[in-house]
């Protein structure tokens, strides 16, 4: 039997490799995982359903497929599926055929509510692993607690407006959003991808390997970048202690030698108005002359920028987490969104904590098609400047 505290430690990576040697088995995995959340999930409420048999019979059909030598770069780790999109969606089924062993159906919001940043469970709310008085993020909110509070090394999520990045940041994990197409997009308007939550970069690099044919370069094969520090994009309104925070985090990436930063001003204009017609119109074409011009402006911007700068750096929220009664008038979606509109690559990563333990994420985001600088970036963060 796994012990407990050697699974809770284990990233993904690290326990596909074990599974691959041979020093554990993926039943080994599938049993930890699933004691774990029987007797950790009430902390959290991050999982509405558990497939307990099934998840036996995929792990011994895993630990069967290498015993005759099938090669299976995800073998045997237990993941949590966001609720709203089940084993069949294409993430789920390339996750499944790379040896991933779904274990149940994490939380998301209530249909039809007036904010996402939450997620619902016949239990009640899904907690943050950090403060169960806040919010843990949303709307891929179960699929973030599950990982940051270690029921699941990886869970899958989707992100439309931020719904990836923003409980990421939330719950001190890393949550990526890929370049928009390079996966199908769950919705019509080409806006929502699929995107893992997961603890570390090396397992969202091993994810995208899984699900794509790219293949992040090694973190030791990585040049210095140039990053440009954009706290609000030029409208957001974000709060001191959220950018303070976030800036040390990117100051210790420029320190480690990985980034030289670059005076680029990143003026967007706020694009509310542009994603919800786009959620409406499913296409630019259907927009009205002034949205157009916002979404195409904003392309044009961020076109000039790139030519500058590799990456840019924001803080991932503009707000610390709110508690389980919502945002109020605040947009924590303010400095996120944009970058669904215009398809940007986006990650998520641990900043650290504000002087009152909330939790920051620093936002990198790079050019279209550039996922794997990107993680490559946030993999050689966690090596060479790590939080401390």
């Amino acid at each position: 039997m796994l012990a407990q505290a050697t699974y809770t430690e284990m990233t993904a990576c690290q326990a596909a490799a074990a599974v691959q040697a041979g020093t554990l088995s993926a039943r080994n995995l599938v049993e930890a995982a699933l004691t774990r959340i029987v007797h950790h999930d009430q902390d959290v409420r991050a999982f509405t359903d558990l497939w307990p048999e099934q998840a036996r019979k995929r792990a011994a059909s895993v630990d069967a497929a290498l015993s005759d030598g099938v090669h299976l770069p995800l073998a045997g780790v237990p993941i949590g599926v966001k609720a709203s999109e089940g084993i069949t969606s294409l993430q789920s089924r390339r996750l499944i055929e790379a040896g991933c062993i779904p274990v149940g159906a994490t939380s998301v919001p209530r249909r039809g509510t007036g904010y996402q940043t939450y997620g619902h469970t016949d239990r009640g709310p899904t907690l943050n692993p950090l403060n169960s008085r806040w919010s843990p993020g949303g709307s891929s909110a179960g699929s973030a607690a599950a990982v940051a509070v270690r029921l699941v090394p990886l869970a899958t999520g989707s992100d439309g407006a931020g719904s990836v990045r923003i409980p990421a940041a939330w719950c001190g994990i890393t949550g990526y959003k890929p370049t928009n197409g390079l996966l199908p997009a769950r919705d019509r308007a080409g806006l929502n991808t699929p995107g893992p939550l997961v603890r570390t970069a090396a397992d969202a690099i091993i994810y995208l390997q899984a699900l794509t044919t790219e293949h992040p370069s090694a973190p030791t094969a990585l040049s210095p970048l140039t990053v440009t520090w954009s706290p609000t994009l030029g409208f957001a309104d974000t709060a001191p202690a959220v950018r303070e925070t976030a800036r040390a985090a990117l100051e210790r990436y420029i320190t480690a030698g990985l980034l030289h930063r670059v005076d680029v001003p990143v003026q967007l204009r706020d694009p509310a108005p542009a994603w919800t017609a786009l959620r409406q119109t499913a296409a630019l074409t259907a927009l009205e002359p002034a949205t157009a011009e916002l979404v195409v402006g904003n392309e044009r911007t961020l076109a000039e920028v790139f030519q500058h700068a590799d990456v840019i750096a924001t803080p991932t929220t503009p707000h610390p987490p709110h508690g389980h009664n919502g945002p109020g008038d605040r947009m924590n979606v303010s400095l996120t969104w944009g970058f669904n509109i215009t398809g940007h690559p986006a990650v998520s990563v641990p900043a650290g904590t504000t002087a009152h333990g909330e939790p920051v994420g620093l936002h990198l985001v790079a050019r279209h098609g550039a996922d794997h600088l990107l993680l490559s970036l946030a993999a050689a963060a966690e090596e060479r400047a790590p939080l401390l």
